[in-house]
């Protein structure tokens, strides 16, 4: 392969998830690493593990929920079609995804207001959270 895509060397998990586009920047892809959303084989990894081809990542990324295999490695972000090719979506997790979406469309109706609450609605729910605070 071309173009600073490996098919057998190891690369960092940090740099890969990077390059692979799932995070925007390598510092991202660190935090989401340290905080457990980064899973290689079920397990949480540290930044400095490295990833090969044949590796089953899960990525938790807002509501979403992905696993992927990795195809091939790279330290070099390219453009997103390019991108692509470094994994595999595996097709439970497609089907997992797509229910999901499903569910929170659904769920609409539950959408955050799109404004403040006024003096007389921000005052009920002063007294609805005390009547709360007193059970």
């Amino acid at each position: 392969m071309t173009d600073g895509m490996q098919s057998g060397k190891k690369v960092r998990i940090d740099k890969w998830l990077w390059a692979a586009r799932f995070y925007k920047t390598r510092t991202l892809a660190k935090t989401a690493i340290e905080g457990g959303k980064v899973q290689l084989a079920g397990q949480r990894v540290k930044v400095s593990r490295e990833v090969s081809p044949g590796d089953v990542l899960r990525i938790r990324q807002g509501w979403d929920e992905r696993e992927v295999t990795v195809l091939a490695t790279s330290e070099q972000r390219r453009g997103a079609p390019i991108a692509q090719t470094l994994y595999e979506e595996t097709q439970d997790s497609l089907d997992r995804r797509e229910r999901a979406a499903e569910a929170r469309k659904a769920a609409g109706a539950m959408a955050r207001p799109t404004q403040k609450p006024g003096k007389h609605e921000r005052r009920a729910l002063e007294r609805l959270r005390k009547q709360f605070d007193a059970t």
